[in-house]
C-alpha cells in the first residue's frame, strides 16, 4: 500500500524544499488569472534570490489568482532534492537549468496520478482492483526516481492513459447508482441526476443550484462559475472538473472523490460547504 512507501506530505508541495520550480518552469498568460505573461523558463519577477515569492501574502490583490490554486503534489522538491541531488537551477549551466525545467512538468504529472491511484487504494469500494492499483502505484512511483534523461524522454501521455483505465473502473465500482440509474448528460440546470453520466459536460456559468448530483461522474466537466449552492454532490467523480470561480457555498462533497485542493481553492464556498476529510477548508472562502 502506499501509506507503507510514501509520507502522504511527499504528495503536497514542500516551498521550503524547493528552488522556486513552478515560477521559473513553467509560463503565465496574461489573463484573470495571472497579471503578466511569462515565457517558460523564465524566473517571475516576484521570485526572490531566496525561491520565495516576493508577494505572496497577496497574491490575489496583485493579480497572480492563478498561483494560488496551483499545487505541483510535491514534484518540486522531488525534482529539487531527488532528480537533481540538491541542484540550484540559478548556480549551475544554462543546459542544467534547462534541464531541471523539462523535468519538472514530467515529474508534477506522475505525481498528480500518484494523488489519485493513493486515494483509489483508500476507498474500500475499489478493493477488486486494488492489486492492479497497486502495481500502478509502484510503476508510477519507480518512474518519478529514474534519471533527468529517462526522465525527458518519458511519454507521460501513455502512461496517464494507462492509469486512467484504472482510475475509470475504480470510478464505476464507487458509484453503484451510475450502473442503477444510468441515463446520459444533462444540459446546463438543475433537476435530479443522481449517477448520471456528465463527463466533460459544459455547464460552465450553469444553474445547478441545490442539483441532485450524488454519484455523478464530472470527470472533466467545465463548472467555471457554476451555481453549485446548495448541490448534492456525494460520490461524485470530481477528476479534472474545473471549479474557477464556482460557488459551492453550503454544498455537500462528502466522500466526493478524485477532489483536489487546488480545485476547491480555484472555488468560491462557505463554512457550511461540506468537504471530503483529506481537504482542507479555502481561507479565501465566506464564514458565511
Amino acid at each position: 500500500m502506499p501509506d507503507h512507501t510514501i509520507d502522504p506530505s511527499d504528495l503536497r508541495g514542500d516551498c521550503a524544499q524547493c528552488f522556486g520550480l513552478c515560477c521559473v518552469a513553467l509560463p503565465f498568460a496574461r489573463s484573470s488569472d495571472f497579471a503578466l505573461n511569462k515565457p517558460a523558463g523564465t524566473a517571475c519577477p516576484n521570485l526572490g534570490s531566496d525561491h520565495r515569492c516576493g508577494i505572496h501574502a497577496d497574491l490575489r490583490g496583485k493579480g497572480f489568482t492563478g498561483c494560488t490554486v496551483y499545487d505541483c503534489f510535491g514534484a518540486g522538491q522531488k525534482v529539487s532534492q531527488v532528480t537533481f541531488g540538491g541542484q540550484d537551477w540559478r548556480t549551475g549551466a544554462k543546459k542544467d537549468a534547462r534541464r531541471i525545467f523539462d523535468v519538472f512538468p514530467v515529474v508534477r504529472q506522475l505525481h498528480e496520478l500518484l494523488w489519485y491511484l493513493a486515494e483509489a487504494l483508500r476507498m474500500p469500494a475499489a478493493r477488486p482492483v486494488h492489486p492492479e492499483l497497486r502495481r500502478a502505484w509502484e510503476r508510477t512511483d519507480a518512474l518519478t526516481r529514474q534519471g533527468p534523461e529517462e526522465l525527458a524522454a518519458l511519454d507521460v501521455a501513455a502512461h496517464r492513459q494507462e492509469i486512467n483505465v484504472l482510475l475509470l473502473r475504480t470510478s464505476e465500482l464507487a458509484r453503484p447508482g451510475a450502473t442503477a440509474k444510468g441515463g446520459k448528460s444533462g444540459g446546463k440546470g438543475g433537476g435530479k441526476s443522481g449517477g448520471k453520466d456528465r463527463r466533460g459536460a459544459d455547464l460552465i456559468g450553469a444553474r445547478l443550484r441545490g442539483a441532485d448530483l450524488r454519484e455523478a461522474s464530472l470527470r472533466g466537466a467545465l463548472l467555471i462559475a457554476a451555481d453549485l449552492t446548495g448541490a448534492d454532490l456525494r460520490g461524485a467523480d470530481m477528476i479534472g472538473a474545473d471549479l474557477r470561480d464556482a460557488d459551492l457555498s453550503d454544498a455537500d462533497l462528502t466522500d466526493a472523490f478524485f477532489l483536489t485542493q487546488p480545485q476547491l481553492d480555484g472555488a468560491r464556498g462557505n463554512a457550511a460547504t461540506r468537504l471530503p476529510d483529506a481537504l482542507t477548508r479555502p481561507a479565501h472562502w465566506t464564514a458565511g
